[in-house]
């Protein structure tokens, strides 16, 4: 069934085209990846879907009652409110219902109305209609459904009260996407939505999206996020989009093949049409072959010739090469402290870098990470602790941000300044390898757009010739083909390599190593990604095993990490926090066991109002909001001991000793 469909979209801003023949088709339980380089026109062809602009040229169709959801349109708005009801507020029709539900209830609880049977019909009637209407809407969990988009998306329990107006850009960003999950419109329409999400959130949402029923067309430059969530893919270049069953890996599969095939055919009708021109050229005047030389001209004046297809949009090309090799030991960081003006962030760090290591630093969003990589480089002090750089390492640094470049300085100036035994020839075809061409090397660096910014730095660091890269986020602002040629460069390179990146794809593709930051050290694994992820889900495996254990049986079953661990906080860990996660456990489950019994006495209720019994109908009310008493305190219960359990873990972190 479709619900949504561009078709033939044009569109054009001062005369230049943005969309030509667009079209997109979008079915119910669709999970589509729209793809296509930086300026493609990919955020146009959602607004247009949205209704925000209109098409030049072609038609919208939405299907009648069909509920679209743009995060778009709740940014900005809400200041005054508080974070649990600015999402609360996207179940307001439900919350309509509800109340129009108990009106209902407490008119055919008057005796009364049953004097009058037609008007007794009328609103029993009406009553039904509207729970369906209730349960179709998920009436009888939207505090709970609430409460879990907050929490996947980083808004723990004592945040709930927190004004919008206190909270940063980026928290502001996920709160409108909250509150657009927490709506669950029929179709989603996300552009970018994994900006200012860390790692866990990141996979919170993909598991939310790739199991909703809703239907979905997301852009996004997170390549492991599209694999994750898409069953489909768009792709929009030269202003016409083509489908591609699949996600983004399928999708390139695909294309290049396509590709390669179209060259092959042009290339072999190009053969095709040099062998009949020299044929013609050969014979037309010889009056013996002038009749053939004729015919094979007819032939090729018939001919439909091909169009060349098109090359590929220019594309980043770098090469990261070390003037001089390092020595084996690059980097030994032993019990360092960092954080700023004496504030740690992380304490107890120990890790070593030896040469041709590529190490991926991950950790939650204000786990130290970029500061960690600032007292590497020495732009910061350590608070405690200290770190040796290795017999001849060259360090090269790339910022998250602008990286200290001159905002009024021309790029051409600031690869010059940089490298000033270059001649302005070597300049030029430098910037030209970062796609600054023509005029653009003399735009000043304050009128660059973050992908361009991100360009320069990186043409900077290749210039460099270190042996060892030290970057902070190198693929943000960078389309999908800029990232391919970042890993490309970088797979190749010999050096070594550290960096942070919330990039899954780009750390699967690029780490050797894995080290997660926390306030207590780091975690080290062998590996990329992938393999990280598999490791933690082993261990988590194995620390439910243990759990299950009995406590009193001989300390042969326990591992040697839990055997070796001081015994006040075993017994906090087996004890206390088992326990409420039983606690937990068993009022969640008791909160949809009122949820169920709620949901058949209301259709119960609906009954006994149709058959006009009273005396059922008051028994079934008090039965109601006895269950509607004891789901709220389930609820409550169910979210304090969250909160209780949640600080535990946290002491526990904190715990020294």
């Amino acid at each position: 069934m479709i619900l949504l469909q561009a078709n033939r979209v044009k569109k054009s801003y001062d005369g230049m085209e943005v969309l030509r023949e667009a079209s997109i088709t979008v079915r119910a339980g669709d999970k589509i990846g729209l793809v296509g380089p930086n300026g493609a026109g990919k955020s146009t062809l959602l607004r247009i879907l949205t209704g925000e602009e209109a098409p030049d040229e072609g038609s919208v169709y939405v299907k009648s009652g069909v509920e679209l959801g743009y995060v778009a349109q709740f940014i900005g708005r809400g200041d005054d409110m508080r974070v649990y009801d600015f999402v609360a507020e996207a179940k307001r029709p439900i919350q309509q219902l509800e109340r129009e539900l108990r009106e209902l209830e407490a008119q055919m609880s008057d005796p009364a109305l049953y004097e009058d049977e037609a008007r007794f019909a009328e609103i029993a009637h009406l009553y039904e209609e509207k729970t369906r209407r209730f349960e179709s809407l998920g009436g009888y969990q939207w505090e709970a459904d609430v409460r879990r988009v907050l929490a996947g998306l980083n808004f723990p329990r004592h945040m709930h009260d927190v004004p919008i107006a206190t909270l940063s850009g980026g928290q502001r960003t996920r709160l409108a996407l909250a509150r657009l999950l927490a709506a669950r419109p029929d179709v989603l329409l996300l552009d970018e939505p994994t900006n200012y999400l860390d790692m866990d959130t990141l996979a919170w949402l993909e598991d939310f999206l790739s199991h909703g029923e809703m239907s979905l067309v997301v852009i996004s430059h997170d390549r492991y996020f599209l694999d994750r969530v898409t069953r489909l893919t768009v792709a929009l270049e030269g202003g016409q989009t083509r489908a591609y069953p699949g996600p983004y890996r399928v999708y390139l599969e695909m294309r290049a093949a396509e590709r390669e095939e179209m060259w092959r055919r042009y290339e072999a009708q190009q053969d095709e049409i040099a062998r009949m021109e020299a044929f013609i050229e050969r014979n037309i005047a010889r009056a013996s072959t002038h009749r053939r030389a004729q015919s094979r001209r007819r032939m090729l004046e018939r001919m439909e010739r091909m169009e060349r297809p098109p090359a590929d949009d220019p594309s980043l090309w770098m090469r990261f090469s070390a003037r001089r090799t390092s020595g084996e030991d690059v980097l030994d960081v032993r019990d360092l402290a960092i954080g700023h003006r004496g504030q740690p962030l992380a304490r107890h760090i120990n890790f070593r870098v030896q040469r041709g290591m590529r190490l991926a630093i991950l950790g939650p969003n204000g786990a130290g990470k970029t500061t960690l990589l600032r007292t590497l480089v020495g732009e910061l002090r350590p608070i405690e602790g200290w770190f040796r750089i290795g017999q001849g390492v060259d360090l090269g640094y790339y910022a998250q941000e602008d990286g200290g470049l001159p905002p009024d300085e021309r790029v051409i100036d600031v690869v010059w300044n940089t490298f000033p035994d270059l001649d302005h020839t070597s300049v030029r075809k430098l910037l030209a390898q970062f796609l600054f061409r023509g005029e653009d090397v003399l735009k000043p660096v304050g009128a660059l757009s973050g992908g361009e910014q991100s360009r320069l730095r990186l043409c900077l660091l290749m210039q460099s010739g270190a042996n060892v890269l030290i970057m902070d986020e190198p693929t943000n602002h960078l389309d999908i083909p800029s990232k391919e040629a970042l890993e490309a460069a970088l797979e190749e390179y010999d050096g070594t390599v550290i960096f942070v990146s919330h990039d899954r794809y780009f750390i699967d593709q690029i780490a050797t190593h894995v080290a997660v930051l926390n306030r207590d050290g780091v975690e080290w694994y062998i590996g990329n990604y992938t393999d990280y992820m598999e490791k933690v889900m082993e261990n988590e495996r194995l620390r439910r095993i243990e759990g299950a254990e009995d406590e009193t049986e001989a300390g042969g079953g326990r591992t040697r990490e839990v055997a070796e661990e001081p015994p006040a906080r075993r017994r906090i860990r087996s004890s206390e926090a088992r326990k409420l996660e039983a606690e937990i456990a068993r009022w969640e489950e008791a909160a949809h066991r009122m949820e169920r019994e709620m949901e058949q006495v209301a259709k119960d209720q609906s009954e006994a109002a149709v058959a006009q019994e009273i005396e059922r109908l008051r028994d079934l009310d008090a039965r109601y909001r006895r269950l509607e008493a004891e789901y709220q305190r389930a609820l409550e219960q169910w979210e304090a001991k969250s909160l209780e359990l949640e600080e535990l873990r946290k002491a526990l972190e904190d715990w020294h000793g």
